[in-house]
């Protein structure tokens, strides 16, 4: 599969954790315009840096001119965070993980969450914020687990019916719309889960550290 990482304007990962997904898992580094500023203060050099960029000050922007391709978009119907994804589409890109989508405005991190939804179809999104990893499912979904790892669940609507196999307080045909229901906490059994969602999308969050720590990631 062909991975990619974003990193958004917002908080930025560790350095460590940075090291080891380009390292181990994803093989290009997209900054969404001042992500760049974050790259920066982390030594790390992006492939490209793309977005309209009004946030990337003026140094950073001097610093990478001649290190990585800029992409100057324009256009304002979409989200810097957007317009990297659809260029990650158009390089047909199987999966990205978005750092930094997260921090102190909670519309941009709520918007974030929102972005893995709109671009299911097109391309699989995680999004890392500290010790959380999210990422949406559908369908028929085997999850490689390990005993007492805990594991969160999320539904968006009351269409969107789930079942479950392999954790300890276990779904059955339930919906878990958001802000009425959910499986916050829940705990893996034994070395598998399978999830059967079906008339939607849920979300799964999990701890980063204890998957990779497991070698799950």
């Amino acid at each position: 599969m062909k991975k990619c990482v974003i990193l958004a304007n917002g908080q930025p990962p560790q350095k460590r954790v940075f090291d080891y997904l380009i390292k181990n898992v994803y093989q290009t580094l997209i900054c969404a315009d001042g992500g760049a500023n974050s790259a920066e203060k982390l030594n790390i050099i992006p492939d490209y840096i793309i977005g309209d960029l009004d946030s990337i000050s003026p140094s950073v922007y001097d610093y990478f001119y001649d290190k990585c391709e800029i992409i100057k978009v324009k256009r304002q119907n979409d989200t810097d965070v957007e317009k990297c994804l659809k260029f990650a589409i158009k390089k047909k890109f199987d999966e990205v993980i978005l750092l930094g989508a997260t921090g102190d405005r909670l519309d941009h991190s709520f918007c974030n969450m929102g972005i893995v939804i709109k671009y299911f179809d097109k391309i699989a999104v995680k999004i890392l914020h500290q010790k959380s990893i999210l990422r949406a499912y559908a369908g028929n979904v085997m999850l490689r687990t390990f005993p007492n790892e805990t594991i969160s669940i999320y539904g968006i609507d009351s269409k969107t019916k789930i079942s479950s196999r392999g954790l300890k307080y276990p779904l059955e045909n339930i919906s878990l719309p958001f802000g009425i229901k959910e499986s916050t906490s829940n705990v893996a059994l034994h070395n598998e889960v399978e999830l059967r969602i079906r008339g939607g999308i849920v979300f799964v969050i999990r701890d980063f550290d204890t998957m990779r720590k497991h070698g799950l990631f």
